[in-house]
């Protein structure tokens, strides 16, 4: 039963990493430019109503030899990144009400990481509705009798990290983006789920891994020690690291 479980999440993390590929090219561009309306060949986009912000990065438009923008190495590590940790969710997780939210948490997530790492930017778009979709949906799951976790700690979790990433975003605005404090409601509510240590530990995971990443650009010398390094994708890799801990804690 467990792993049918983990498979089917890993089968879910397969088909939608791939319709990723569309709001990843929609959304990397650099700061105070508009998101992306049309195809490289200057063919507009479908409206949101049709699909426009969801699916492959092909253009229907384009001859067949065009057709497809963005490279399929990015396609790849967003299917591969969603795929694994949705499997790894489900196998920390198990049979439990909130792995349906996590399920639903790791594609904007995931995105949010890609997006981040290629311009350095947390689109509105994928972290407002994620930080008020999230509590709602965890408060659902707290209804069921197999939740393993506490709603009032997990909204409480969330305007805790929230303050915290704003008292340094106001110390140092050039080490710390706006779009960090957005993105830290919606995993400090994640993380506040299961517990006080497990948003310590996700907190503190994500500074070391921006650290040590920071660190091994500059001994490689391709950054230096002003370089402003992307910090969403840390961020979010320590919250899944502290959710597994706490998934199977809980179990």
């Amino acid at each position: 039963m467990h792993a049918l479980l983990i498979l089917a999440a890993a089968g879910y993390g397969a088909l939608i990493g791939p319709l990723l590929a569309r709001p990843r090219y929609r959304l990397t561009v650099e700061p105070e430019e508009p998101w992306r309306s049309a195809c490289p060949a200057g063919h507009p986009l479908p409206p949101p109503w049709q699909g426009g912000w969801l699916g492959t990065a092909r253009c229907a438009a384009c001859p067949p030899a065009t057709r497809r923008y963005g490279t399929p190495a990015h396609a790849l590590a967003l299917t591969l990144w969603t795929a694994a940790g949705c499997a790894a969710l489900a196998a920390a997780t198990g049979p439990r009400p909130e792995l349906a939210v996590w399920l639903l948490a790791v594609p904007p997530v995931v995105l949010l990481a890609s997006v981040d790492l290629a311009v350095q930017r947390l689109p509105d778009p994928l972290t407002l509705p994620l930080a008020a979709a999230l509590p709602v949906a965890l408060g659902l799951a707290a209804l069921a009798p197999a939740a393993a976790g506490s709603w009032p700690r997990a909204l409480l979790g969330g305007l805790v990290l929230g303050a915290v990433y704003f008292v340094l975003f106001l110390v140092n605005p050039r080490g710390m983006g706006f779009g960090d404090v957005k993105l830290a409601v919606p995993l400090g509510t994640a993380l506040g789920w299961y517990g006080w240590d497990v948003v310590f530990f996700g907190t503190f995971t994500g500074f070391l891994l921006a650290a040590g990443y920071g660190l091994t650009l500059v001994l490689a010398r391709r950054a230096t020690r002003r370089t402003a390094v992307p910090f969403g994708p840390f961020m979010a890799l320590g919250a899944l690291v502290a959710l597994l801990l706490g998934g199977l804690a809980a179990s």
